[in-house]
């Protein structure tokens, strides 16, 4: 009888520790990236017939939004969208967008909301989708979700002429509490959609990237596992451009798991060293997502420095880095062919919160499908009621 094994635990043992699922859609992200892409190229056609008119128009405007780690897909993808489509982008969470919609909607720009969502059931995610239908005169929506049966999906399938819905393969649907496969799928799922045209070149960056994850899986999980071992209380993690919205998703990842009995940050490599590096001590752990940007790496390579050299021998992980010589560094993590062009690094980065989060799950005795002891979080939200503004 052949074993399945999911990340370093049989599916049985998995089973016991409450952590089957979450073990699952961690290790399975490879494959499911395949099958995004191969979706994306699949439906190629129909993207770019809905997309082209509405880019074409000159003034428009695209707001990338979601709730929670939905959100940060948006906060990580802003600046590749912007820069591949040339249009106007910005990630505006929908918690933001339901309590303040007149300071963020522009009634006479032309508005692409493109709305992330794992369930599509989040009541966030479903009045900012309604609100921009009353505040924009013209407003086009692309609703990218892991749930056919959602509140999302359904509302794309009625609407006329102005909605596409990109459903992602059923894997996708996470079971577990906190978001792996679903982030991840969905941050690729735009990157993809921003180089509609671009897929035959994009191909080799994303097997890349796809390389980079499998080589973690395959050859760093015992290493995670012994950094989770480690007494620490504080985990700082860093991150400049796309990587700082990855670096706010691995604080949140590490966050959940381990039930908030490990407090984490985040930040750019710039931003930190203004007042929040005070955070950073004996039992911290600071996380560097480096860019491959070489004129980026000079500030990030700085500030690690920087931190190496403090008496305290903060400990360190790095992600990217080309040399960690005197960071401290307990686990490096190389990109596998990445230049400055590696788009999909974002990918394989987001799994660093997620593996560290899972195993210091198991070493703290709490089950990670469902790390909240207390209940106070849940897989969709509970306790939100929307209120309708009066006119």
């Amino acid at each position: 009888m052949i074993q399945t094994t999911y990340l370093t635990l049989d599916a049985e043992k998995a089973e016991a520790l409450g952590a089957f699922h979450t073990a699952k859609e961690i290790a399975g992200q490879p494959e499911l990236w395949q099958q995004v892409f191969s979706q994306v190229a699949k439906d190629k056609g129909s993207i770019h017939a809905f997309l082209k008119p509405i880019f074409e128009k000159g003034n428009a405007r695209i707001i990338l939004t979601g709730a929670g780690s939905s959100a940060f897909i948006g906060e990580s993808a802003q600046g590749t969208v912007q820069q591949m489509t040339g249009v106007h982008t910005q990630a505006i969470a929908t918690t933001d967008v339901v309590t303040h919609p007149e300071l963020f909607f522009l009634g006479d720009v032309p508005t692409l909301l493109v709305s992330f969502a794992r369930s599509g059931n989040s009541p966030e995610s479903v009045e900012a989708v309604k609100l921009a239908d009353e505040h924009c005169k013209e407003i086009y929506h692309l609703i990218i979700t892991c749930n056919p049966d959602g509140e999302l999906a359904a509302y794309a399938n009625d609407c006329e002429g102005n909605c596409f819905a990109l459903v992602l393969p059923e894997g996708s649907n996470d079971n577990s509490l906190a978001m792996t496969g679903s982030f991840t799928s969905m941050l690729l799922a735009i990157l993809l959609v921003a180089g509609i045209d671009q897929l035959g070149q994009l191909k080799e960056q994303f097997e890349n990237a796809v390389e980079t994850a499998n080589s973690m899986l395959h050859h760093d999980l015992d290493k995670f596992e012994e950094v989770a071992k480690l007494d620490f209380k504080r985990v700082i993690f860093l991150g400049s451009g796309t990587m700082l919205g990855v670096a706010r998703e691995c604080h949140l990842k590490l966050q959940e798991l381990t039930d908030g009995q490990v407090v984490c940050k985040h930040d750019s490599f710039l931003g930190f060293r203004h007042g929040p590096r005070a955070v950073a001590n004996e039992d911290s752990i600071v996380v560097y997502l480096f860019s491959k940007d070489t004129h980026v790496a000079r500030y990030e390579t700085d500030l690690a420095k920087s931190i190496g050299q403090d008496k305290r021998k903060i400990k360190t992980l790095s992600f990217a880095a080309d040399n960690t010589d005197g960071y401290h560094s307990i686990l490096d993590l190389p990109a596998v062919g990445a230049n400055e062009k590696a788009i999909f690094n974002v990918l394989p980065a987001t799994m660093v919160g997620q593996l560290l989060g899972f195993y210091k799950c198991l070493q703290l005795g709490l089950h990670p499908d469902n790390p909240s002891v207390s209940g106070a979080i849940s897989r969709v939200v509970q306790g939100v009621t929307i209120y309708r503004k009066e006119k």
